[in-house]
């Protein structure tokens, strides 16, 4: 067999095999990610709660320094939840609601964020808006983990009157 012949053979095999593993890698990624990716979402979902958990009855206390365990503000909770399993978020609720991906209510997965208003709805300009001054950790079963005020860390029924009231929106960051 010529030079010529073995390189060319070479090239093709080499080729062949290229081809083979880019669209192996494609197959892979346009199925497996969906499940995977799912999988995960429940499994850091029940890690977050379960996190979450190891702190209920921690006093409330607004404006609580970010890393203390002592006691919590809303936001402070959920930031340190979330970033004991490695996911970092802004300190504030206002500023954690612009993060991740929005989620219609009716479509809520364990460990999303949910906010809401502890005001009045503003006015701006001619829209009505309700500020987001809350965030709490959906937790299954329409129940949140937060806290505030005397009880501290807990779990609250989501749809109960003044938490149905307030609620804002949610979003995912899992």
């Amino acid at each position: 067999m010529s030079n010529f012949t073995k390189t060319f053979i070479l090239k093709v095999v080499h080729a062949s095999l290229a081809v083979t593993l880019a669209l192996g890698i494609g197959a892979v990624g346009t199925t497996t990610p969906t499940h995977t990716a799912e999988a995960a979402s429940i499994a850091t979902g029940d890690s977050i709660i379960k996190t979450g958990n190891r702190f209920l009855g921690v006093p409330y206390r607004y404006g609580a320094t970010a890393g203390t365990t002592n006691r919590f503000d809303c936001s402070s909770f959920v930031q340190y939840v979330y970033k004991k399993n490695r996911i970092s978020l802004p300190r504030g609720a206002r500023q954690q609601s612009m993060v991740g991906k929005y989620v219609p209510r009716n479509q809520l997965k364990k460990g999303d964020l949910v906010y809401f208003s502890t005001r009045a709805t503003m006015k701006y300009s001619s829209k009505s808006i309700k500020r987001i001054g809350h965030v709490g950790i959906y937790a299954g079963n329409g129940k949140i983990l937060h806290t505030y005020g005397k009880p501290g860390v807990t779990y609250s029924k989501l749809n109960s009157s003044w938490w149905s009231s307030h609620y804002v929106t949610a979003r995912r960051v899992l």
